[in-house]
């Protein structure tokens, strides 16, 4: 699911995916993303990507049921809707709304 989020904001997005709870990783490839567990397991987890605009930035937000099954191999078990994936855009965005300037 995508959070819009335009505009100007008193802190930078990582530091506000911070403040919502999640944790900041960098993979193999230096991209940054950031997870927030769901159990303190390591899944599910809703995890997310953040993309700059040119008038705010873009929260790319999905829940990660499991790990992937092969070493190689990206994919996973990812849902990008339902309700609790919609719960947890809610609170993001109630979140990133106090940040607005």
């Amino acid at each position: 699911m995508k959070i819009q989020c335009t505009g100007t904001y008193s802190q930078h997005p990582r530091m506000i995916m911070q403040r919502c709870g999640y944790g900041e990783m960098v993979n193999r490839q230096g991209q940054r993303s950031y997870t927030r567990l769901l159990r303190g397991v390591p899944y599910p987890r809703f995890h997310a990507y953040i993309d700059m605009l040119d008038d705010g930035f873009q929260i790319n937000l999905h829940l990660d049921q499991k790990a992937p099954v092969y070493k190689s191999v990206s994919a996973h078990a990812g849902e990008y809707d339902g309700p609790v994936v919609e719960g947890e855009t809610a609170r993001i965005t109630a979140m990133v709304e106090q940040f607005r300037r």
